[in-house]
């Protein structure tokens, strides 16, 4: 049989202190057979430098460069050019242990993806983040695959990134979908909710955290910019229409959990209108959300002292 090839999509944006040990994590994976592609959109420091020094001394790296038209954009042309058996995806500020892919190749066998546990590290510590809740589906079906990630208190490890999951090419490339270049935050997320509903995949979790996911300053996720932050509540809207109607509560429960943030940052920037908007949102959506939350009484309770916060 041959050796299955795994394709791994990079983007890269102004990470020149963290794409070298990235790549370093991926070029010295055990599993040997790889295709490495960066994506450069539009640095402006020496991130592009660096991987093209890197690509000089491994033929798996193949460096595409763009204008800066954003992270799904720099996804999108690694879909529209990996050659792979399988598909994974790294992001540029994060790295991942030895084995990862070998570890994912070895749980392939009747699945489209195969997803795996991870840390969570910050400059003081590093925290392994796993469910609370076992799996016990040898193969996970494509309703439970688009649910878990929804269920995030007891299914954490599952998550809706692409990073802590390899992808079946085939399956990939069938769909025809691509990351939604008018999303910057959570683009992943919807990439993954839609493929799965569209492809009906099936997955095998395997319990091991094998991909260290880089909390830090500067990164998109700590944005405080609303254009950034609203996104992730046009996905939930999204994923919303994806789910049978059964299921739609947990996609409106996670809205108003967003909603809350942007509330939050609205407090913190003192800004009465947007607070006012949000907090319409979260009384639309706070059944759902209660709903998702009944274990989590104190989880209800900051969104109830929300609703009474005035500017």
């Amino acid at each position: 049989m041959p050796t299955p090839l795994i394709s791994i999509i990079i983007p890269v944006y102004n990470v020149e202190a963290y794409v070298g040990k990235c790549l370093d994590s991926v070029l010295s994976q055990t599993y040997k057979n790889l295709e490495v592609l960066v994506i450069d959109d539009g640095s402006t420091d020496n991130s592009r430098k660096i991987v093209k020094e890197y690509e000089k001394r491994d033929s798996r790296i193949r460096l595409f460069s763009q204008k800066n038209y954003g992270v799904s954009s720099a996804l999108n042309v690694g879909l529209e050019n990996f050659t792979g058996d399988w598909l994974g995806f790294v992001d540029s500020d994060d790295w991942i242990e030895p084995n990862m892919f070998e570890v994912l190749l070895n749980n392939i066998d009747g699945v489209d993806i195969v997803i795996c546990s991870y840390y969570r590290d910050t400059a003081l510590q590093s925290e392994v983040i796993q469910n609370k809740t076992e799996i016990k589906e040898q193969i996970i079906s494509s309703e439970n695959m688009l649910i878990y990630p929804l269920i995030r208190d007891y299914y954490m490890g599952f998550c809706g990134y692409v990073w802590n999951k390899m992808f079946s090419a085939e399956v990939v490339k069938n769909s025809r979908i691509y990351f939604d270049e008018k999303i910057s935050y959570a683009e992943d997320v919807l990439f993954y909710e839609v493929l799965v509903s569209k492809q009906k995949c099936t997955g095998v979790y395997v319990d091991i955290p094998l991909y260290h996911y880089l909390k830090r300053d500067g990164a998109i996720t700590q944005s405080e910019s609303y254009e950034i932050k609203t996104d992730v509540l046009i996905v939930y809207k999204k994923v919303e229409e994806l789910l049978p109607n059964i299921h739609k509560y947990w996609a409106r429960g996670f809205y108003c959990y967003h909603a809350s943030v942007i509330a939050e940052l609205a407090i913190k920037k003192g800004d009465r209108e947007m607070l006012k908007i949000m907090q319409k949102e979260i009384d639309v959506h706070y059944d759902d959300y209660v709903r998702t939350n009944e274990a989590f009484p104190e989880k209800i309770m900051r969104i109830d002292d929300l609703l009474l916060q005035t500017l």
